[in-house]
């Protein structure tokens, strides 16, 4: 799957939904919960899979997830049980940029 920027994709096991901000050249699965994700508003939103016991660490809402030497970043926007993964290695949270001294 290669989706644009801008998309939304949705889990197909939990309420997770996601929004793509930056997507590399490389052409990865993104899963959640160990299933893959798919278009919000394609026709396999809404469907259910089983869900993996062991990808069940939970998204958090408003934080970034992203893989820089894939270059793929993903925004939570709706929150759930599953675990973000690209390609099968999960997708770890990205970490906040330190501000600058106020010296």
């Amino acid at each position: 799957m290669k989706p644009r920027i801008g998309t939304t994709l949705a889990s197909t096991v939990d309420a997770t939904t996601v929004i793509v901000i930056r997507w590399g050249v490389e052409d990865v699965d993104v899963t959640c919960g160990g299933a893959p994700m798919v278009d919000a508003r394609g026709p396999e939103a809404g469907t259910t899979n089983e869900a993996d016991p062991t990808q069940q660490d939970g998204t958090l809402l408003g934080k970034r997830y992203a893989d820089e030497a894939v270059g793929v970043e993903l925004l939570v926007t709706k929150p759930g049980q599953g675990t973000l993964a690209l390609g099968g290695a999960v997708l770890p949270l990205k970490d906040a940029k330190p501000l600058p001294a106020s010296d």
